[in-house]
């Protein structure tokens, strides 16, 4: 067997995950392990779990199969389509970019595939190394942590343990934020361009923030610097946050609310884009281009165009590969490594 110096180096590229089909026994499962999370919802596990599975699994996988019938394709969860393609690509710029071996392997944390699947097939890859990287570039507890957690749980179970590195953000890396201003320049140039540009991030309870949670600073961070990459006037964008859930206060501005105050104050046309999310899902594809699209038309606007997400888009893997090189630097052979990347 190959020892540690020799071995393939692997990527867990990990994602928040997809219902397996549209069908509303499938969106629950779904639901119920994400739902289920102490990390997501940490409300009092005694009061929460009534609720969870008395109250919101009875009506919310019905509502939600009806927003996966509007995006779902032939191949399925728009979401995992995009994910594989994601890993695939990655693979293959690593490919021809290193001499050492590496092994990029897909894991959800929640649906399918699973993360423990992904763990597996780096081991019998023989990857006694292992890149953890979250597609979440802005970090919070409800995502990037989560992922944390059930890799180090998973790795609890193993005898010989690799040796694990993770990528926590990256928010702020200049290849990221050229990859966006890229995307919405090609998107201004196939569609024209809005009056205003809205950065909608999906949102987080205000509690969780209050308590540390760094995610609004790494959004408002993202934000600012797309917005002057973009060359954008104060009056010309805006930051918001999208798909609350409960009765709570969340982070605000909300988006839809957002929406609403535009077209009522007269704003004819906007482009929206979602810097969170690595890979376009139900939270971009209907929630944004359908829902509140129809909530801006509704309410006195013109149009809203919506830019897609940097999904396998060539300077998004770039992005991505140039953030495995920087991180597993220390890892590569000599003759492997490359020009280190600022990050």
């Amino acid at each position: 067997m190959p020892d540690q110096t020799t071995s393939p180096i692997g990527i867990l590229l990990n994602n928040l995950g997809t219902p397996s089909s549209m069908d509303t026994k499938d969106i629950r499962r779904f639901l119920a392990e994400f739902l289920g999370d102490p990390r997501v919802i940490d409300d009092n596990r005694l009061l929460w779990l009534p609720v969870l599975y008395g109250v919101v699994l009875t009506k919310r996988p019905a509502q939600a199969a009806e927003a996966y019938r509007q995006i779902w394709t032939d191949e399925g969860s728009p979401l995992l389509v995009i994910s594989r393609k994601q890993a695939a690509a990655l693979q293959q710029e690593l490919h021809q970019r290193l001499e050492t071996p590496v092994h990029v392997a897909l894991g959800m944390r929640y649906g399918e595939p699973p993360l423990v699947d992904a763990l597996n097939e780096l081991r019998a890859a023989g990857c006694k190394r292992i890149l953890l990287l979250p597609l979440y570039p802005q970090y919070s507890t409800v995502t990037t942590a989560t992922a944390f957690d059930k890799v180090a749980s998973l790795l609890a179970d193993i005898v010989e343990q690799p040796a694990v590195h993770s990528i926590t953000s990256y928010h702020d890396h200049p290849g990221y934020i050229e990859a966006l201003a890229q995307t919405v320049h090609e998107h201004w140039q196939e569609h024209g361009r809005g009056e205003r540009l809205l950065m909608s991030f999906h949102g987080i309870p205000q509690r969780y923030a209050d308590n540390g949670d760094p995610y609004p600073k790494h959004c408002e961070s993202t934000a600012r610097l797309l917005a002057e990459r973009l060359e954008l006037s104060a009056d010309e964008w805006q930051l918001s946050y999208q798909s609350r859930f409960g009765r709570e206060v969340w982070l605000q501005p909300y988006t839809d609310e957002t929406m609403i105050e535009w077209g009522r104050s007269g704003v004819g046309r906007v482009d929206v884009i979602c810097p969170g999310f690595a890979a376009d899902c139900v939270e971009t594809l209907e929630e944004i281009e359908i829902e509140n699209r129809e909530r801006f038309i509704d309410h006195g606007g013109q149009e809203l165009t919506y830019v897609p997400a940097l999904n396998d888009h060539a300077a998004h893997i770039a992005m991505l590969a140039d953030l495995v090189e920087h991180e597993i630097a220390g890892w590569l052979q000599p003759a492997a490594a490359s020009t280190p990347v600022s990050a």
